[in-house]
């Protein structure tokens, strides 16, 4: 070893971490200055080298030549080792190689000028962090290296092999746009397998049929991934995800509770001894004359006019400018009540104490500032501007804005009826059968969502035939088209009850690709998009795996 010059002291400790690398090579000196540690070695003239080309050592020496090698960085100072390596003859006769140079382990490789250790640092943020954000990361640990290189060397990174899984998950997501992508992850390891771009049948059969074995293919109710699966492994088990299942269930359900909006008012208890009507109708005329109201009263009134002409809702779509599902809402609706959007009154600070200014008003106080002072004597910390409020309706003649319980809204209801019994709350079990006996339909509902959720609590499909008759004899629309499409897939929702198998794994995964999306800002082509997503994850899976040190 040489001579150390600079802050020894700040480095002596570090510098045991550069020794090992090293090992092999004779070290003439090390010099540390503010800026730099600059190493200075060469390789034993004595140690014989394997050639590049066949593998066989050999010891005669044709020249020698500098290498300069970074890195990574020591007290916070970037490393340079400028070693002097041999170019020996091949002794082999039969190698293509004349000559070659020598490599020592752990410090080269061919073609690099980065130690190993360095490079796997470029390519570890890289994969976690792209290009621009592993190049700021990089500049913070003094190691200077653009966004293009740091990607270029996360793409030179090369792809675990791929493994044909037993138990396949496929599942879609959002690439950009209108465009959407394929993701195959390993059931059985959780680990993503490939992703490319689009959702055709014709694609996922081509690979299936280049990876023969898949035995288990979990999947949503896609046709396209059902035709896909089918013909590059007609003889794997398809599952249709209960998740899914279910999804599809309430989103049919919420439909049916849009339809009969009418029947949600039945939910709400009885009126007491005092009668609410005066309010009721004047929050009715209040709310006929809001801009919503408005909105909504003449778009019903265009739909309905359009529509009993018999023309399709994709034709009065196009020509009032609305979607397809908008003219269905109001098409389906008897009246423009049942579509208006009514946002439910927010609770106010000031309710407990809107019978006393009730009460102070009778009396003949008509201060909103005196009343607001002798409401903050009684704990009331709101605004004066909040009284001045609630009192205007009483300047005009009109009863005070009080609180009131509103009908539950087609998604609440919807809820009511798709959640458990034992995690219904005090609320939903006073107001659900209220609602139930009221509408036939919502009764039918809540009867066929059951007996679903029995099938998939008890694992039993059993009963899913009888069930789809009973779905299709329903006489509701959304429940008969839900039965005609789970008909035609039966067996893969029946494994998807009955088997452990689900997406679960590829929901996971997905979230991750949005993820990676996000952190790329969305500018990410497919190839680097793949990359990150295929390696991220068993990068995750090697560091989780390293036993943990306790510090002494």
């Amino acid at each position: 070893m040489g001579v150390l010059t600079g802050s020894l002291w700040l480095c002596s400790v570090e510098l045991a971490s550069l020794l090992p690398q090293l090992a092999n090579v004779l070290v003439f000196s090390v010099d540390v200055s503010d800026a730099v540690v600059a190493v200075q070695a060469r390789t034993r003239s004595a140690d014989p080298a394997e050639c590049t080309g066949c593998g066989q050592l050999s010891e005669w020496c044709h020249s020698r030549y500098v290498r300069r090698l970074a890195d990574v960085t020591l007290a916070g100072r970037p490393v340079h080792i400028d070693l002097s390596v041999r170019r020996l003859y091949c002794e082999n006769t039969t190698c293509r190689k004349v000559t070659f140079a020598e490599q020592v382990a752990g410090l080269t490789v061919r073609y690099q000028r980065r130690t190993p250790r360095l490079q796997r640092l470029v390519e570890d943020l890289g994969v976690v962090l792209t290009g621009r954000g592993g190049a700021r990361v990089l500049r913070i640990l003094n190691i200077r290296l653009s966004r293009c290189t740091v990607l270029s060397q996360l793409m030179r990174v090369p792809l675990p092999p791929p493994v044909t899984p037993r138990v396949l998950g496929v599942d879609d997501f959002a690439l950009y746009g209108g465009t959407y992508g394929t993701l195959l992850v390993d059931a059985t390891t959780r680990l993503p397998i490939t992703l490319w771009e689009g959702r055709d049948a014709e694609q996922l059969s081509r690979w299936l049929r280049e990876h023969p074995g898949v035995e288990v293919a979990c999947r949503d109710g896609s046709l396209t991934y059902r035709q896909g699966i089918a013909g590059g492994a007609p003889d794997a088990v398809q599952v249709s995800d209960r998740f899914h299942l279910w999804q599809g269930l309430s989103r049919r359900v919420q439909d049916i509770t849009s339809a009969h909006r009418g029947c949600l008012p039945a939910a709400l208890p009885p009126a007491g001894e005092t009668d609410p009507a005066p309010a009721e109708e004047t929050a009715g005329n209040t709310a006929a004359d809001s801009r919503a109201a408005r909105h909504a009263r003449r778009l019903f009134e265009a739909v309905q006019a359009l529509t009993r002409t018999g023309r399709s809702h994709s034709s009065v779509a196009r020509e009032l400018g609305l979607d397809r599902r908008t003219v269905g809402k109001y098409a389906r609706a008897n009246t423009w009540q049942e579509v208006v959007r009514r946002p439910p009154r927010k609770p106010s600070s000031l309710d407990p104490y809107l019978g006393y200014l009730q009460q102070r008003w009778d009396e003949g106080q008509r201060s909103a500032k005196i009343l607001h002072e002798e409401l903050q004597t009684k704990g009331y910390l709101g605004h004066y501007q909040r009284v001045k409020m609630a009192v205007a309706p009483l300047r005009r003649g009109l009863p005070l804005d009080e609180p009131r319980e509103r009908p539950p809204s087609p998604r609440e209801a919807a809820r009511w009826i798709t959640a458990h019994p034992h995690r219904r709350n005090l609320h939903i079990n006073d107001r659900l059968p209220r609602l139930l006996d009221h509408c036939p339909e919502l009764r039918q509902s809540h009867d066929l969502v059951r007996r679903f959720a029995a099938m998939l609590d008890n694992r039993d499909a059993a009963l899913l035939t009888d069930w789809l008759d009973d779905l299709a004899d329903s006489g509701l629309a959304p429940l008969v088209g839900l039965a005609g499409a789970l008909r035609g897939d039966r067996h893969a929702v029946a494994q998807g009850i009955t088997t452990p198998y689900n997406s679960g794994v590829n929901e996971g995964r997905i979230t991750d690709v949005k993820l990676q999306k996000r952190l790329m800002a969305g500018r990410a082509g497919v190839p680097l998009l793949r990359h990150r997503v295929v390696l991220i994850a068993h990068l995750r899976r090697r560091y989780a795996d390293r036993p943990t040190v306790s510090p002494r």
